[in-house]
C-alpha cells in the first residue's frame, strides 16, 4: 500500500503527458474517438509505464510538483502538435491541387475540426488517416510516446532545454511541411500548368473559342484523372511522410531532453 501511495504522484504526471498527447495527436484527436476512450487509454499507458519503472521515491505535492504537471502538459501537446503538423502536409498538398483545379472557393466543413478545408485536401487527408491506421502508424506513435519517458523522465524538469532551439526546430518543421507538400502536389500541379499553357496557345490560335468556358471543365477533368492515376504513388510517398513524423517526434524529444 505504501508503494502505491509513493507511485501515485508519478502516475499522475505520466497520465498527464499521455492524455494531453491524445488531445491533439492524429487519429486519436478526431471527434469520432470518444473522450472516455482517450482518458482510458492514457490511464492504461500510465499504469504500464509506472509499473515498468518499479519502486520510486515519494514526491512531495508542492509547487515543484505543479511545475512538473505543466511540463508534462507541454511535452504531450508538443509531441501531438508535431505529429499533426507533419500529417497536415497531405492537406496542404491537396490545397495546392485545389487552387490549380479551380476548387479554391469550394471549401467544405470538416466534421472533425469544424473548420473549412479544401475538397481535395480533405479527401487526401482522410486517405492518409486510413493508411496511417492500416500500416499501424498509430502504434508507432504510441511507441514513441512510451519511449519519451526514457529520455524525458516525468519526475525531472526541463532544465537543459533551450527555448530558442525548440522555437527554431518548430519553425524548421513548419517550413519543411510546406516544402514536402509542394513535392507531393508537384506532379499534378505541373500537369495542370501545362494544361493552362495549352489553353493559352489555343486562345491565341483560335480566338473564337471561349477559353473561360472550356478551360475550367477541362482542368477539373484532367485533375480528377491525374488524382486517380497518381493514387498508388501517393500511398508510396505517404510512407516517407509517416517516417518523417516519427523521426520528428524523436528529434523533439531529444531537443527537450537537452
Amino acid at each position: 500500500m505504501e508503494n502505491i501511495l509513493n507511485a501515485l504522484p508519478l502516475f499522475l504526471l505520466i497520465f498527464m503527458r499521455a492524455t494531453s498527447f491524445f488531445i491533439i495527436a492524429p487519429v486519436f484527436s478526431t471527434r469520432s474517438v470518444p473522450a472516455r476512450f482517450k482518458v482510458s487509454l492514457g490511464f492504461f499507458i500510465a499504469l504500464l509505464v509506472t509499473a515498468g519503472i518499479g519502486s520510486v521515491e515519494s514526491m512531495p505535492l508542492d509547487f515543484a510538483f505543479l511545475l512538473l504537471i505543466f511540463k508534462e502538459l507541454f511535452i504531450g501537446l508538443s509531441l501531438g502538435f508535431i505529429a499533426t503538423l507533419i500529417l497536415y502536409t497531405v492537406q496542404v498538398a491537396g490545397a495546392f491541387i485545389d487552387f490549380q483545379m479551380g476548387f479554391v472557393m469550394a471549401n467544405v466543413i470538416d466534421p472533425q475540426t469544424r473548420t473549412q478545408v479544401p475538397i481535395i485536401g480533405n479527401f487526401k487527408y482522410m486517405l492518409a488517416l486510413l493508411f496511417l491506421v492500416s500500416v499501424d502508424g498509430h502504434h508507432m506513435m504510441l511507441d514513441g510516446l512510451v519511449k519519451s519517458y526514457e529520455l524525458l523522465p516525468a519526475e525531472a524538469l526541463l532544465a537543459q532545454a533551450e527555448s530558442n532551439s525548440v522555437a527554431r526546430f518548430i519553425a524548421e518543421v513548419f517550413s519543411a511541411m510546406f516544402y514536402s507538400a509542394f513535392q507531393l502536389a508537384l506532379p499534378i500541379v505541373a500537369s495542370l500548368f501545362l494544361v493552362d499553357v495549352a489553353l493559352g496557345l489555343l486562345a491565341r490560335a483560335v480566338p473564337q473559342v471561349n477559353i473561360f468556358v472550356v478551360g475550367l471543365p477541362l482542368k477539373i477533368f484532367v485533375g480528377f484523372v491525374l488524382i486517380l492515376v497518381t493514387i498508388p504513388t501517393f500511398f508510396f510517398l505517404l510512407r516517407g511522410v509517416f517516417r518523417e513524423m516519427i523521426d520528428t517526434m524523436g528529434q523533439l524529444i531529444q531537443i527537450l531532453g537537452g
